[in-house]
């Protein structure tokens, strides 16, 4: 292992400066990604997918295709060395003398941290179990970036799963650094944010955290509204999820008295928290947060590899 190369396991281990810089630097290849359709001319990212995925995996390919880089890799674990045992930490060591950089998903949490041990090429966490998913919380910030024109000073809305979903956990404790003074948690009982992750907001940043049942007790109130998916999974019965899951439809009705400036984010997929008929307000900007995911990456890829 090279001990001066960079990695991406997890957001806590940038400073803000250098995150605000892979945003910035994200920004600018939205305005103009011709400028930088060779940045990676020549150099290889190996997209290494131990589970599926749809968004993040053709994100990275299509950011390292549009820098003008190739890409080497596998989908299904079950088609490489791993069928037959290999480990981690092997297949980094090699992949290290094959490509320049590497994107790994992986269903075991650490496994990007154990591989970035011992390899000597920059290793992208691009989700490790219900761990970590840095590169989704870069996306939300470049759409947050885009739009707000800051990272800070924003009244943040959390809806649906907060107890298990990786990207809140992720993106609340990141906006937390960027000065956010109020969250606002919606969500049912069975599904609030973890204590652990409260007392670790309470603890280090001055935030206010307002928690709530339903949209309609603070739409007016909030800047961004980050809608999730209420997992049925997670609930003991069906009568309980039923009784809870029309009142986390979002709905042209329920946005009427929201500021005109808010906007609407949701990692994806989704299933039935959004209505159809919000994707047509301005507001809603999930699909473009999407787009922004392939260029958030493009500025990290460039960045690990030594680009602007």
């Amino acid at each position: 292992m090279r001990k001066d190369v960079k990695h991406l396991i997890s957001l806590q281990d940038y400073s803000i400066d250098e995150i605000t810089e892979i945003v910035k630097l994200g920004k600018m290849i939205y305005d103009s990604p011709e400028d930088y359709s060779e940045k990676c001319k020549g150099k290889i990212l190996a997209s290494l997918f131990y589970e599926p995925s749809t968004r993040t995996k053709f994100s990275f390919e299509s950011a390292m295709l549009r820098l003008g880089g190739n890409i080497i890799g596998f989908s299904d674990a079950n088609t490489s060395s791993v069928s037959k045992g290999e480990s981690v930490a092997d297949t980094i060591r090699v992949m290290s003398y094959y490509a320049d950089i590497a994107v790994m998903r992986h269903p075991k949490e650490g496994a990007p941290k154990l591989a970035s041990l011992y390899s000597s090429i920059p290793i992208i966490n691009a989700g490790d179990g219900g761990h970590l998913h840095p590169t989704q919380t870069l996306t939300d910030l470049l759409t947050i970036y885009n739009y707000k024109g800051t990272l800070k000073n924003h009244t943040i809305a959390l809806c649906g799963d907060l107890k298990y979903g990786r990207t809140v956990h992720s993106l609340i404790k990141t906006m937390a650094r960027f000065s956010t003074k109020r969250f606002i948690l919606i969500s049912p009982e069975e599904l609030i944010l973890p204590d652990s992750v409260k007392r670790f907001l309470k603890d280090n940043y001055d935030v206010e955290l307002t928690e709530v049942r339903y949209i309609e007790e603070v739409i007016d109130e909030i800047d961004i509204l980050y809608m999730t998916r209420i997992q049925k999974e997670r609930f003991f019965n069906e009568e309980d999820y039923l009784k809870l899951r029309d009142s986390y439809i979002l709905t042209k009705d329920k946005i009427r008295p929201a500021k005109q400036d808010m906007i609407i984010m949701h990692p994806l997929p989704r299933v039935n928290e959004i209505a159809y008929e919000v994707d047509d307000d301005p507001r809603a900007v999930y699909f473009d947060q999407a787009q922004f995911g392939m260029y958030v990456r493009m500025s990290l890829i460039s960045k690990l590899l030594g680009g602007e």
